[in-house]
C-alpha cells in the first residue's frame, strides 16, 4: 500500500478527522495519523464526557428539587461507577458511529506517534507518508504550572473525568469554561465547591453582565467565588491538599482541580525542528491556514484563537476545500458561537459591550429579563437575553454581539449566530414570529426592547 497520498493529516480530533471527511468527498486520497483514538479530546476526555456528566448533574439537581414541581422524590446519593458507565456509553457510542465513517470515506488510519519531518512528510513508527498536501491537527492539552504537582489529589479535568470517588470538598483553580462546568457537576452532586480564580472576575472572556449573572446564581448554589486571588503553592498529603492562597489563606479540600486553560499540543511532534513557524507554542497561518512551509495546513485548537471544537469543524473543512481548489470563506472568529454549560449556562455570540465600544465608540443595549419568559418560569430559571447593537440610541446599527444566561440557553446560540453573522438589525428580528411559550422569545423581547418597541418589558 502506498504512502503517498493527496493529503496526510496529523491528529485525527475534531478539526483532522472533518478535514479527512471533506476531502475524501471532494475525491482526494487522504492518510490520517492518529495516536490514539479518532475523535480526539472533544470526543473522549472533553466535549462529549463533560457534557455527560452536566446532564448527570442536572438529573440530580432536579430529583433533589422535585417538590418544587409537585413531585414526590428524594435524591438518596449518586452512584459515581453508574454516573461513568452513562458517561463512558455515550462515548462509544459516537466513537462507533465515527469508526464507520472513517470506513465510509475510504479514510487511511496509521496508528501511532507522528512528527512532522518537513518536505510534506511525516514519520510514524519507523515508516515516512508524504502527500501533496499536510494538514496539522495535533490539538491540546491541559495547561499545569510547573508549581502544582499533578497526583491522585490535584487532577486536571482528564483526570476529574475520571474520578472514582465524589469529592467532599473541592478547590477549583481557575474560574475560566472548565473550571465553572466542574463546579457545577460536583457542586450538584454534593460537593463544597470553592473556584480561586486570578482575574477579578469569573469566565473573563464573555461580557461582565454574562459574568455576574453567572456569580449570583454560583451564589445562591453555595458555590463559592474567590476572584482577584492566586495561589501560591499546593501542599498534598493522604487525606487533603493544603491550599496557601496569596492572602495568606489556607484552603484544604481533598481534591483540587487544575483548570487554568488549555495549551497548543506542538511539542515532540517535530514542527520547530522542521522549520514551522511558531507563536508562543501556536502555529501561525495566513488567511488561508496555511503555515510557512507551502501546501502545510493547521487547523484547530494549534491555531491561536477560541479553542473550540465547532471551529476546528469548520477549519477542517474550509481546508480541506482549499486543498481541492474550491473557493470556500472561513467564518469571522467574531461569529463562532460559545458556550459554557455550568448551570446556568451561557451562550453568546460576537462582541462584548467592552469590545463593542472599543470598536464602535457608541453602543446601545438591551436585556431583557428570563422572569417575564414563560418557558423560564415553567423550568424555574433565572437570567437573560443580553442584545447589543452598533450605533447610539438615535442611530441605526446591526446586532453585533448576543450574551444569554439561563437554562439550556445553548439551545438559542443558533438564532443569535445568524443574527451577528448576518448583520441583522433589532427590528427584522422582531418582527420575527416565536413560538410561545419558548425560551426564544426572550431573544424576540429583547430584540423589541433594543428596537425600541419592548412588549413584555419596561
Amino acid at each position: 500500500m502506498s504512502n503517498n497520498a493527496d493529503v496526510i493529516i496529523l491528529g485525527g480530533g475534531s478539526g483532522g478527522y472533518t478535514c479527512a471527511f471533506s476531502a475524501a468527498q471532494l475525491g482526494l486520497s487522504v492518510i490520517l495519523i492518529e495516536q490514539d483514538k479518532i475523535g480526539g479530546t472533544c470526543l473522549h476526555r472533553g466535549c462529549i464526557p463533560t457534557k455527560a456528566l452536566l446532564h448527570s448533574a442536572e438529573v440530580a439537581d432536579v430529583i433533589a428539587e422535585a417538590d418544587r414541581f409537585g413531585i414526590n422524590g428524594t435524591l438518596s446519593g449518586v452512584d459515581i461507577d453508574g454516573v461513568h458507565a452513562y458517561k463512558d456509553s455515550v462515548v462509544s457510542k459516537l466513537y462507533k458511529g465515527l469508526s464507520g465513517l472513517v470506513t465510509h470515506h475510504n479514510v487511511r488510519v496509521i496508528q501511532g506517534h507522528g512528527r512532522y519531518l518537513g518536505d510534506r512528510t511525516i514519520a510514524v513508527e519507523g515508516q515516512t507518508f508524504t502527500g501533496d498536501a499536510v494538514v496539522l491537527a495535533t490539538g491540546s492539552t491541559p495547561a499545569v504550572p510547573a508549581i502544582f504537582p499533578i497526583g491522585e489529589r490535584i487532577v486536571t479535568s482528564d483526570g476529574a473525568l475520571v474520578l472514582d470517588r465524589i469529592p467532599q470538598s473541592a478547590v477549583i483553580l481557575g474560574g475560566g469554561v472548565i473550571g465553572v462546568e466542574f463546579a457545577s457537576v460536583w457542586s450538584s452532586f454534593g460537593t463544597d465547591v470553592t473556584i480561586v480564580e486570578a482575574l477579578p472576575r469569573l469566565v473573563s472572556a464573555e461580557d461582565e453582565w454574562s459574568s455576574n449573572q453567572l456569580e449570583r446564581a454560583f451564589r445562591r448554589r453555595k458555590i463559592k467565588v474567590r476572584t482577584g486571588t492566586r495561589v501560591e503553592r499546593l501542599v498534598p498529603d493522604e487525606a487533603r491538599v493544603s491550599v496557601h492562597l496569596d492572602s495568606g489563606e489556607i484552603l484544604e479540600p481533598d481534591t483540587v482541580l487544575v483548570a487554568v486553560g488549555r495549551k497548543p499540543q506542538t511539542k515532540d511532534c517535530g514542527f520547530e525542528e522542521a522549520g514551522i513557524e511558531l507563536q508562543d507554542g501556536f502555529v501561525v497561518t495566513n488567511s488561508r491556514l496555511e503555515t510557512s512551509h507551502p501546501n502545510v495546513f493547521a487547523v484547530g485548537d494549534i491555531v491561536r484563537g477560541l479553542q473550540l471544537a465547532h471551529r476546528g469543524f469548520q477549519q477542517g473543512i474550509f481546508v480541506a476545500n482549499q486543498i481541492a481548489g474550491n473557493g470556500r470563506t472561513l467564518p469571522a472568529e467574531s461569529t463562532i458561537p460559545r458556550v459554557t454549560y455550568s448551570n446556568p449556562e451561557i451562550a453568546s455570540v460576537g462582541l462584548t459591550e467592552e469590545s463593542a465600544r472599543a470598536k464602535y465608540g457608541e453602543v446601545t443595549t438591551a436585556v431583557y429579563d428570563l422572569a417575564g419568559n414563560g418557558k423560564s418560569q415553567i423550568l424555574r430559571s433565572a437570567g437573560g437575553v443580553k442584545l447589543i447593537r452598533a450605533g447610539g440610541k438615535d442611530a441605526v446599527g446591526p446586532i453585533v454581539g448576543v450574551h444569554i444566561v439561563g437554562s439550556r440557553v445553548s439551545e438559542l446560540v443558533g438564532e443569535a449566530q445568524l443574527a451577528v453573522g448576518w448583520e441583522a438589525y433589532p427590528q427584522e428580528i422582531a418582527e420575527m414570529v416565536h413560538a410561545h411559550p419558548t425560551l426564544s422569545e426572550a431573544f424576540g423581547e429583547a430584540a423589541m426592547a433594543l428596537s425600541g418597541a419592548p412588549l413584555h418589558s419596561h
